[in-house]
């Protein structure tokens, strides 16, 4: 049995956030972290950023997304973790503290399609191990004692893609997504920077 609090002022015990490309769902957990945090002076937030700099063109991005983050919302703090999300939550979730997870996609990329690195293998994260990975992560937000907010793409609307890797991938995406949001208390689904209600009491 869970012990975590049923409800926080102004957010959902937990939130799942997703949309498509710059659909605003980044934005949208911005603005709530945002009045999270000016709601109280006790009030904490930590963005936890799975992304990881593999090439020049995601180590500006993550960059960018730095310093607008920086001035959209001043004192929200930054925890990368690329693979342990449900350490993170057993860590780090305090009843004053928000967590922002962004992304639960790049967090499936982490674990079923590493990229390749000069370290040994044994170094990587195995695919084998990605579903005792997800019951850990179910778990630690389960029994997260404050709030979470977790952000992901939903990529299922498209046309289905031609290779078989590619397929295996949007598959496994959607049923992470749909294993979140059964977690979730709320969900919501952005499009076009406009919020969706589609479960639970929207913040």
């Amino acid at each position: 049995m869970s012990t975590a609090p049923t409800s926080f002022p102004g957010l959902p015990r937990s939130l799942l956030l997703l949309g498509g490309q710059k659909s605003g769902k980044s934005r949208r957990a911005e603005l709530l972290a945002r009045q999270w945090l000016q709601a109280d002076s006790r009030h904490e937030a930590v963005l936890v950023a799975t992304g990881q700099a593999w090439d020049a063109e995601m180590v500006e991005r993550i960059a960018r997304h730095q310093r607008d983050r920086a001035e959209r919302v001043p004192g929200m703090q930054t925890l990368e973790e690329p693979l342990d999300l449900a350490g993170v939550l057993a860590v780090h979730s305090r009843p004053e503290r928000l967590l922002v997870i962004d992304c639960l996609t790049l967090w499936l990329t982490n674990w079923l399609m590493p990229a390749q690195t000069e370290e040994s293998d044994k170094n990587q994260p195995q695919a084998q191990d990605w579903t005792a990975q997800l019951a850990l992560f179910l778990k630690a937000l389960d029994g997260a004692a404050g709030p979470v907010i977790v952000v992901g793409n939903e990529i299922g609307l498209g046309v289905i893609p031609m290779g078989k890797e590619v397929r295996a991938f949007v598959d496994a995406l959607g049923v992470l997504n749909q294993q979140v949001a059964a977690h979730c208390e709320s969900v919501t689904l952005m499009c076009a920077g406009l919020p969706i209600a589609v479960k639970g009491v929207q913040p």
